[in-house]
């Protein structure tokens, strides 16, 4: 039932409704755009931070280039009996695999049998071989028809222009085309084969999709490195150094050797990629490299359902916008950076860690939406909220100042009779005298108007403190005299009920207070423990001053007060509830009052007590 009633409530309070409302609205209208672009900034970025790629790599790239044209005198694609030259050094170094992305022209017959008896001999000492084919406007360009049963697969390197953000960057790489597997793929599984792991299924690649129109399938990689500045992972020698012999022996072993141009002159022979997305300056050999070494790792990006997206993207903007309109701005502020850094750093790590991509621009964008729609709507609830507190403080203010006019005028007005009771009372002891049930009688009497008027005159104090009308009328004067003279108008009290007081008042300096009421904060403390510590006790006055302050301390060794009592004993209308205290008359004012005094000539007074040893009260006064 209280939840029922709870939403019940929220739905009521349409400022809180609509925020919601809108928000949803809003971010089922950004589903109805990709945000390609922006989408692709932060998945580039994502590439470029990636640490989950295992740094070791298989691979080496033997460049053609300029260089290597000049230092052979030759042009692309090279002679066949320098390509034989080439292979035979690279063959002596025992790789695992070759592939060759020349498009070689037919030779006569005997260079043909040449090239394919060197390249049979290394296959039956287990090495593997495969040209890599291109395409272009007629077809795949294939090998001479003599080499074909080498082995050809096609190596394209796919790029981002009719997809995703549409700006040529290579982000996929093909997995097959027309069910025959690109030379990336057939190089990976041959090598995991060699290497004691399994060939990857299709399915078994995260992220593979199939493109009907292509009839090809596709996939996300990741780049195990940086392909342009990442020369110490993806190793790159130049053809002629090959050629010549002039590399180290072993740098081939084991390896996977890529064979094909890099020419500086030629804008085909390099792409743009997330570490570049404006400049021509990855080789794609490089980025074959780094195809071939993502399926080998069996790394690739599994980017998660529109719909799981959706559905996240409504939850945030549900909770957010109910967030936002139920706490103060400054912690909606915190909640929802603290909710978008949660979502980058989550976005970060499932792509780092498991190859998860998720559609992060839309939750990025939600986030906003629900914070940017639903302050508007809590500056309006606040505002009326505002409006009311306000409107309410006036009239709490208005019954406030008709409570104090009504208690005020109601003491004044009490104060005439009192007198004129406390008058005639003792017109009337007078009379009496030698009457003593009478006089006792009138005594009673004179006592009970003295309690009325002295509560009358709390009354009336306290509505000045609370209407702030008292003002301080400061002389210098001793504190010295105001006990003294304290000490004077109580001697009668003092007697009747047996008690001492012991003075130890030290020579002081005149300092500012106000007389009046500075006298009837000693006579409140002193009266206090004249009435409430019991017959036959003792009270001790002492003063001392120091630089800053001028100390009273009024000690009385009466019954005490518990430590329950001792927090609130300076509380309006507050009385320490005892058998003791029952009998005695009081309004529950007068240690408030004493408080408000002292604190008004910018001093502090403290109380320690312990039930059957006594009470202390210490004062301190600004000593100036």
């Amino acid at each position: 039932m209280k939840k029922l009633s709870s939403l019940k409530s929220l739905f009521s309070d349409y400022s809180r409704v609509y925020p919601l409302f809108f928000s949803v609205i809003f971010v089922l209208v950004l589903f109805q755009y990709s945000f390609h672009s922006m989408e692709s900034g932060i998945y580039d970025s994502w590439v470029r931070a990636d640490f989950g790629m295992d740094s070791k790599n298989p691979i080496v790239i033997i460049s053609m280039d300029e260089q290597s044209d000049d230092f052979l005198g030759e042009r692309y694609p090279y002679t066949y009996a320098t390509h034989q030259r080439l292979l035979r050094r690279v063959i002596a170094d025992n790789p695992t695999a070759i592939n060759l992305f020349v498009n070689l022209p037919s030779g006569t017959d005997e260079q043909e049998r040449g090239f394919k008896g060197l390249i049979h001999q290394y296959k039956d000492k287990g090495g593997l071989f495969r040209f890599s084919t291109a395409m272009d406007s007629w077809g795949e360009r294939l090998p001479p028809d003599s080499l074909r049963d080498l082995g050809f697969s096609l190596g394209l390197i796919n790029i981002d222009n009719a997809v995703f953000a549409k700006d040529d960057v290579v982000r996929r790489a093909i997995l097959t085309v027309s069910g025959n597997e690109s030379i990336h793929l057939w190089t990976a599984n041959k090598y995991r084969v060699k290497d004691g792991k399994p060939a990857l299924n299709i399915n078994d690649i995260a992220g593979a999709y199939y493109n009907p129109e292509a009839d090809a399938k596709f996939v996300r990689f990741r780049y195990f490195t940086n392909p342009i500045f990442g020369e110490g992972e993806i190793k790159k020698i130049p053809y002629h150094r090959v050629a010549v012999g002039n590399f180290p022996p072993g740098y081939f072993k084991d390896k996977i050797v890529l064979i094909g141009p890099s020419y500086l002159s030629r804008s085909v022979d390099f792409a743009l990629t997330p570490y570049n997305t404006n400049n021509y300056i990855t080789s794609k050999m490089a980025i074959h490299a780094s195809i071939i070494q993502s399926l080998i790792q069996n790394k690739t990006i599994y980017t998660t359902s529109r719909y799981f997206g959706y559905f996240v993207s409504i939850m945030l903007a549900v909770f957010l916008s109910v967030f936002v309109v139920r706490t103060n701005p400054a912690r909606a502020l915190y909640v929802v950076m603290g909710t978008l850094c949660i979502v980058i750093a989550s976005s970060f790590a499932l792509f780092t860690l498991f190859g998860i991509w998720l559609n992060t621009i839309h939750f990025i964008l939600t986030i906003a939406a629900a914070f940017y729609i639903g302050i508007p709507f809590k500056a309006i609830d606040e505002y009326q909220r505002r409006f009311a507190i306000q409107e309410e403080t006036k009239l709490l203010r208005k019954v406030e100042n008709l409570k104090q006019n009504f208690i005020s005028l109601m003491s004044h007005d009490l104060k005439t009779p009192v007198a004129k009771i406390a008058g005639l009372a003792d017109t009337m002891r007078r009379s009496a005298h030698g009457n003593p049930e009478v006089e006792q009688g009138i005594e009673s009497i004179v006592e009970s108007t003295r309690e009325l008027n002295n509560f009358i005159t709390s009354i009336l104090d306290l509505t000045k403190v609370e209407s702030r009308n008292i003002s301080l009328t400061k002389m210098p004067e001793d504190i010295n005299s105001v006990i003294e003279q304290v000490m004077t108008d109580l001697r009668f009290e003092t007697r009747a009920k047996g008690m001492k007081i012991k003075c130890d008042l030290a020579p002081l300096y005149p300092i500012q207070i106000d007389h009046q009421l500075m006298t009837r904060v000693v006579s409140n403390l002193v009266g206090n423990a004249i009435k409430y510590s019991g017959d036959g006790i003792t009270v001790s006055i002492k003063t001392w001053d120091d630089e800053e302050w001028v100390y009273v301390e009024i000690t009385d060794d009466g019954i005490g007060i518990p430590q329950n009592d001792l927090a609130h004993i300076f509380e309006k209308f507050y009385r320490v509830k005892n058998d003791a205290n029952h009998s005695i008359k009081g309004s529950g004012l007068g240690l408030y009052l004493v408080k408000y005094f002292i604190e008004l000539h910018g001093g502090t007074i403290n109380a320690k007590s312990e039930v059957g040893v006594g009470t202390t009260f210490e004062i301190k006064l600004i000593n100036a």
